[in-house]
């Protein structure tokens, strides 16, 4: 049986199962990332809650592990070498376990996918976040509207770049990938989490709508989107 007992997360959130991979997350827009690449991947793994609520993420214990106190983080117990990796950043998660598997980054579009998936890390993530953090959080009772609306205009910009890649395909990549992966759970928090979809253009969107419900019709999709089961 492997031994985890040199993560110190371990202690906090004991693995049950420590020959397969260990997930610590929350089903953020971040978190699903990791729980629905496994699930398509089709790996055994072990979800563990880290909840924002209790500042789990702030403990020695996840620190020790993540020191930038973000979800996903992940321990693959068969990692490089036969040996025990313990990786954070949701993008370098999707790329390990797409490399891993074999699944969900081929070759021949390997670059079409990551420019994408950076596509996502650099621009809709942060982008959208602080759109929703003026537009659904405590952003809203500030009364300048220029930082909104800088975000605001930042999130229409990039919503109108991904319907015009989309046009003619049904996946951003030509065929179903991790950057789609990456992608599509953000468009679901802007949609329908954050209320911005309509401030963003989303009515003028010719293609991105139905790529978002193609997504979310997928059954691993449909799984990974509730875990870790939130308590």
């Amino acid at each position: 049986m492997t031994d985890l007992n040199s993560f110190p997360i371990t202690r906090r959130w004991p693995a049950t199962r420590p020959d397969v991979i260990q997930l610590y997350s929350l089903p953020t827009p971040n978190g699903v990332k990791a729980s629905i690449a496994l699930e398509e991947m089709g790996f055994d793994y072990e979800p563990h809650l880290v909840a924002f609520a209790t500042n789990d993420q702030l403990t020695p214990e996840f620190l020790s592990l993540n020191p930038n106190n973000k979800i996903p983080a992940i321990i693959d117990p068969n990692g490089p070498g036969n040996r025990p990796l313990g990786l954070f950043e949701s993008g370098a998660i999707l790329i390990y376990l797409a490399e891993k598997s074999g699944k969900l980054l081929p070759d021949a579009r390997r670059y079409e996918i990551l420019q994408w998936l950076m596509f996502q890390m650099g621009g809709i993530g942060p982008m959208f976040g602080q759109l929703g953090f003026f537009h659904h959080f405590a952003g809203k009772e500030i009364d300048d509207p220029r930082p909104k609306e800088r975000y605001r205009a930042e999130a229409e910009r990039l919503l109108k770049v991904l319907d015009g890649a989309l046009a003619g395909r049904d996946w951003i990549a030509g065929d179903y990938s991790i950057a789609d992966i990456a992608i599509c759970p953000w468009l679901r928090t802007l949609r329908d989490f954050y209320n911005a979809a309509d401030i963003a253009g989303w009515g003028g969107l010719q293609h991105v709508p139905a790529y978002l419900d193609r997504f979310l019709a997928r059954p691993a999709v449909q799984k990974g989107l509730t875990i870790p089961a939130r308590a």
